[in-house]
């Protein structure tokens, strides 16, 4: 009997719910030709298909991707879930669904369309989670500590935990200004949430102080006859400055 194929999917935008929708493929033999969420929902001829969003069909899923393909292609499906890529659902479905034909090899077939572009997906997510672990600052309010990132990727679900780590003892909050999250964390407390502004006082005498010495040691280690703008943009590309204390104005 062939999948279905003339119609699309809607889904609650969460990863477990997109899961639920890779289980509805499988056991309604349907293959949606467009799969998206309420805060993106588009205009489609198709007719639209609701899929709830249901925990334990959902860790079905998650744990046969484990079992019958590879935990290395959970972690990409993982990644590519949190891009910008407006079709990552239906290239995860697709991948998957190539995955449970061929097994762990799938993860290697680099030269096919629809694992490469899962692939290198998942490899921009990864490398953009891995610069907010290395180029997010701080500014201090009255104790607390507040970021703002601009990421093109929604990273703040892989970077939270490294930060959580690192300053267990503080109080902070992280504001992705472009997927409008933010990341609070209190006395061992942790919660990420939806928040479409954040407004931030104006830098008292101490934050200022400290973002004046910052300045001072960024440009005191810096050697003249040794400094490359091009590898600079190269290895912190410029989109991330905005944010930098060290080369804000």
């Amino acid at each position: 009997m062939p999948y279905r194929t003339d119609l699309a999917y809607l889904y609650d935008g969460s990863f477990e719910g997109l899961m639920c929708c890779v289980h509805e493929s499988y056991y309604q033999k349907e293959l949606p030709s467009m799969i998206f969420d309420y805060t993106r929902e588009q205009a489609t001829l198709f007719p639209i298909k609701e899929i709830a969003t249901d925990f334990t069909a959902a860790k079905k899923v998650q744990h046969s991707i484990n079992q019958k393909i590879s935990n290395e292609a959970f972690r990409l499906v993982r990644l590519c879930y949190f891009s910008e890529n407006q079709n990552r659902e239906t290239d995860i479905l697709n991948f998957l669904r190539m995955g449970y034909k061929v097994g762990p090899k799938v993860t290697n077939m680099l030269t096919h369309d629809i694992v490469h572009k899962v692939t290198k997906t998942a490899q921009t997510v990864s490398r953009e989670s891995m610069f907010y672990k290395e180029f997010l600052r701080f500014s201090d309010y009255d104790g607390s500590l507040v970021a703002i990132i601009e990421p093109k990727n929604f990273v703040l679900p892989m970077v939270y935990y490294h930060y959580c780590d690192r300053l267990p003892s503080e109080q902070f909050l992280i504001y992705d200004k472009t997927n409008k999250y933010a990341f609070a964390y209190h006395q061992g407390k942790k919660r990420l949430f939806p928040l479409e502004h954040l407004e931030v006082p104006e830098a008292g005498e101490k934050e200022l102080m400290y973002r004046a010495l910052w300045k001072q040691f960024y440009n005191t280690i810096a050697i003249e006859g040794r400094i490359n703008l091009k590898l600079r943009r190269n290895n912190m590309p410029k989109r991330y400055w905005t944010h930098l204390t060290e080369l804000m104005d």
